[in-house]
């Protein structure tokens, strides 16, 4: 069959084109069934020192008003394979990393400004 020359009238019909199954990426990738899964509460910046925001889940039986998530603000004081320990204005929160749904690396706190003496 003779290749169609573009500059034609004839090769600007309407012909259906086929893609190559083995060339053709698909419109949405699958994801890998044997991609591993990331570590529950693992970041790069989950590291001593960075000020964060963990969301962790707690039993909502032991919370006073039912809460299934709490939050964590604070810096980060030590980390090891199951546990984030955050300094927190109420002290430390340990958090074991299988429960935290969501973390943040936040900014420092704002700088309070005294306020203005009284004027006379």
């Amino acid at each position: 069959m003779p290749i169609p020359d573009p500059d034609t009238p004839e090769s600007t019909a309407s012909t259906p084109v086929q893609a190559n199954p083995a060339t053709s990426s698909p419109a949405r990738a699958e994801p890998d069934a044997h991609a591993p899964l990331p570590r529950p509460g693992w970041a790069p910046f989950l590291v001593p020192g960075v000020r964060v925001v963990l969301r962790y889940r707690i039993d909502p039986d032991a919370s006073p008003h039912g809460e299934s998530v709490t939050d964590a603000l604070g810096y980060i004081e030590s980390v090891d394979d199951d546990t984030v320990t955050v300094m927190t204005k109420r002290g430390a929160a340990r958090v074991v990393r299988g429960l935290v749904v969501a973390a943040k690396q936040v900014p420092p706190p704002p700088v309070r400004r005294r306020p203005a003496p009284p004027q006379a």
